[in-house]
C-alpha cells in the first residue's frame, strides 16, 4: 500500500478509494478479469460506483505500471495485478485467462532487435489452447 501511495504521489495522481478498490480487487486474484467482472465484484462494496470509474482506475493503475492490460482478442481488455513479465495462455473454448509459470522470455526483446530497426520496448506473449476444465467436459 505504501508503494501505491508513493507511486500515486510520485506522479501527482490523486489516490481514490475507487482506485485502491480495483487496486487491490487485482492483487487478490490470479484470475484476468474484464473492467465489468472488477465492476460486478466490488459493487456490493462500492454501490455508487459506476463501471466508467472502473475504467478509469483501470486505465490510470496501466499508466502507472501498476497493472498490465492483456489484449487476448476478444474484444475487450483483461487485467493483470502481476506487473512482471509473464506469458499468457486463453482457453478457445469457455475464455479463460491463466498465468504460464516457469518459462521467461525476457531475452526475447534482445533477439527481435536483430530482425528490425524498431526499439524494442517491450513485448506480451500469448498462447491459445483448450483448459482442462473444457478438455475433461468434451
Amino acid at each position: 500500500m505504501n508503494n501505491l501511495s508513493s507511486i500515486f504521489r510520485e506522479k501527482k495522481l490523486k489516490l481514490t478509494p475507487q482506485r485502491i478498490a480495483v487496486y487491490k480487487f487485482l492483487q487478490s486474484t490470479k484470475e484476468h478479469p474484464s473492467a465489468e467482472i472488477i465492476y460486478k465484484a466490488l459493487q456490493p462494496e462500492y454501490p455508487t460506483m459506476s463501471l466508467a470509474t472502473v475504467y478509469k482506475a483501470l486505465k490510470t493503475l496501466v499508466d502507472v505500471n501498476l497493472v498490465q492490460e492483456l489484449n487476448v482478442g476478444e474484444g475487450n481488455f483483461r487485467y493483470d495485478g502481476n506487473v512482471m513479465p509473464h506469458p499468457h495462455i486463453q482457453c478457445l473454448h469457455c475464455g479463460k485467462v491463466d498465468d504460464i509459470e516457469g518459462i521467461c522470455f525476457s531475452d526475447l526483446n534482445d533477439k527481435v532487435k536483430n530482425y528490425t530497426q524498431y526499439e524494442v520496448l517491450g513485448n506480451q506473449v500469448y498462447f491459445y489452447g483448450i483448459c482442462k476444465s473444457c478438455k475433461d467436459n468434451a
